[in-house]
């Protein structure tokens, strides 16, 4: 089972990187492309009508439309993350308000590494080898709270 990462456009590459690091820590394969849902629909038509993957996640910018273009194409699931910048609001409101019967997933700002997880979580459904690296990953995070309430304790 895999993940089909896209891009609006390189300056995205610090958030798909996010991304790549919790996929590669739960043991999941992935691929990640460049494909602009304005500049470039004929490659969002191809990769989505080609990949492979279970899921997609879709980081993009500005309008953000990169998320609702790929889901129009697929019933996969698609999760869009939206990328700080200048029109903060814009590509928030991209990835949530999509039209009845076209649904995204969305998480927080530049937040690839929820997005990792939110796909990691779909994937676990069927695949147990994820299910256990992601009670894992949970487990390290709630460590290092306990850790961290330690070094503070007064």
């Amino acid at each position: 089972m895999s993940v089909q990462i896209v891009l609006g456009s390189k300056s995205d590459m610090k958030v798909a990187e996010k991304a790549v690091a919790v996929l590669k820590e739960l043991g999941i394969k992935y691929n990640v492309t460049i494909a602009s849902a304005h500049r470039t629909p004929g490659l969002v038509d191809k990769l989505v009508a080609e990949a492979e993957a279970e899921v997609f996640i879709a980081i993009a910018g500005l309008s953000a439309a990169l998320p609702g273009a790929i889901a129009a194409r697929t019933t996969k699931p698609v999760i869009g993350v939206p990328v700080s910048g200048t029109l903060n609001l814009d590509a928030i409101l991209s990835v949530v308000q999509m039209p009845p019967g076209i649904p995204v997933a969305g998480v927080g700002l530049d937040r690839g590494d929820n997005a990792a997880l939110l796909a990691g979580a779909i994937i676990a459904l069927k695949d147990v080898k994820v299910r256990e690296a992601l009670a894992r990953y949970r487990e390290k995070m709630k460590d290092k709270v306990v850790r961290d309430s330690k070094e503070v304790a007064i």
